[in-house]
């Protein structure tokens, strides 16, 4: 199947508008629909790439070279982009698709993605089954053994277990957008999530279509291209959708948002509110527990779905798990390595952050936990991978990172607005550092020690605070964290 015979397709209606006949006449693999800025780690080779264009912005050539640019790198075939969102497919975009020798197509309003997707797939379909040798499409019994199963409410590894079976020892894995294995057959081997979020470079991986966040799109993946046709892969996304439709969230997601929503509260929570919202949730009934928060409640979900055996309930943008006091695992530090994979897959350049409140020793804690979550997701702005435990807040410079931007500018102005940018307050900076020697002082400055003395007493007048107490040292010291 290749670009051109989508070309000469009257039902679908396409138009040319970049591509070289050599590039037109390339194998697709595969086809991904995505609206993603940056959708190359979702892409494998010889893949037909569908955009919306909502990514899209005028007068941003930029994020178009970007989009592009991801295709180009991930080997996709072409780009089919859609008419229908901004009523024609920019300039600047087919600019960059000649740049990056890229072959892109517009698809006009009318014609849906999944027409196309079909199209593909059912040209695919036609070709392999015209060979002897295999079987390739999933065999009539199959197909009534997974509908049984999904109606009697199977779980995502027994569906892709029977879906594979009669493919022989095939290795298939159902994976997250964040590397995080939600089914694989008995022949598949364990991934970590690292290597299973990483571009894949070999093999065939399917979108599944079914409604999800960035962070939990489902993926089916088969390393080995040849070991499944397309069309039985396409057939088993289509069960494994159907699932996703009918697995009900609705209500974990109610009990976790009540959860953290009595927490929230202005008043301490009753106890037995309390006691009840965490067995609804699924909670033991006593601790220790940890609250975390988080700028995307979707985000944070499918972090702690990384955690295998941690009960956990999460709301919109906090969540409360239980730590088992006979674990080895450092929570906290688990996260932290998983929240880059979780920033790979949003918006680039999206606000994703992670705070984590302290171990609570039972339900009379968890108020507090959430609080110190807030303060540490807010510290988080300044850290390293945007995640921070509240027990890492160990400096005045970090405690002060977690308080509110807006607040450190007024606290920074009101005691230190007098002295203005000058050299009274870079005086004062470097008296400080140097541990108020006046000597050191007027050495790293090039000044007499009597300039210092006098410097120094203007500084005093101007903020009204006294060099010779401590607290007002740390007042000065906090004010200039505070910039």
């Amino acid at each position: 199947m290749h670009v051109l015979d989508l070309l000469q397709s009257d039902n679908l209606g396409l138009t040319l508008l970049w591509g070289e006949e050599a590039l037109l006449g390339q194998e697709i693999s595969g086809v991904t629909a995505t609206d993603l800025e940056d959708p190359g780690r979702f892409l494998g080779p010889g893949e037909l790439v569908l955009s919306g264009l909502v990514w899209w912005a005028e007068g941003e050539p930029a994020k178009a070279d970007r989009f592009v640019s991801a295709l180009a790198e991930a080997g996709a075939t072409a780009l089919l982009a859609g008419e229908e969102t901004h009523g024609r497919v920019p300039d600047e975009l087919v600019a960059s698709c000649r740049a990056h020798r890229m072959p892109i197509v517009a698809v006009p309003g009318r014609t849906s993605f999944r027409a196309v997707t079909e199209a593909v797939y059912l040209r695919q379909w036609g070709d392999l089954s015209r060979r002897p040798t295999r079987p390739f499409a999933l065999p009539e019994n199959v197909r009534g053994e997974l509908s049984r199963l999904l109606e009697d409410g199977a779980a995502p590894a027994e569906l892709l277990d029977r879906a594979c079976a009669h493919l022989g020892k095939v290795a298939c894995y159902l994976l997250t957008g964040s590397g995080r294995t939600v089914a694989r057959t008995p022949s598949a081997p364990a991934i970590p999530a690292q290597r299973a979020a990483a571009p894949a470079r070999g093999g065939l991986t399917l979108r599944v279509e079914a409604d999800s966040s960035p962070y939990d799109a489902w993926q089916l993946h088969v390393p080995d291209a040849d070991a499944a046709p397309p069309r039985v892969l396409h057939e088993i996304a289509e069960v494994l959708a159907q699932y996703r439709e009918r697995r009900d969230t609705a209500a974990a997601r109610a009990a976790g948002q009540a959860l953290t929503g009595l927490l929230s509260g202005p008043a301490e929570p009753d106890p037995a509110a309390l006691e009840e919202a965490l067995a609804v949730a699924g909670l033991p009934a006593t601790g220790p527990y940890r609250v975390l928060a988080a700028t995307s409640g979707a985000a944070l979900a499918e972090a702690l779905a990384h955690l295998e055996g941690v009960p956990w309930a999460a709301g919109d943008a906090a969540a409360v798990l239980y730590e088992d006091p006979r674990g080895h695992v450092d929570i906290a530090a688990e996260l932290r390595a998983l929240w880059p994979l979780l920033q790979a897959c949003g918006v680039p350049g999206a606000d994703l952050r992670l705070g984590a409140g302290a171990r609570a020793a039972g339900p009379e804690g968890l108020r507090a936990s959430l609080g110190q979550a807030r303060f540490a997701l807010t510290a988080a702005a300044g850290a390293e991978g945007r995640v921070r435990a509240v027990e890492q807040l160990d400096t005045l410079a970090e405690l002060l990172s977690g308080v509110p931007g807006e607040v450190r500018s007024v606290f920074g102005t009101a005691t230190l607005g007098a002295l203005g940018d000058g050299m009274l307050r870079e005086t004062l900076e470097v008296f400080l550092a140097n541990n108020c020697s006046w000597a050191r002082t007027a050495e790293a400055l090039h000044l007499h020690v009597n300039t210092v003395h006098y410097r120094m007493e203007r500084v005093e007048a101007l903020t009204g605070r006294d060099l010779s107490r401590l607290d007002h040292k740390l007042d000065l010291y906090a004010a200039l964290l505070c910039r």
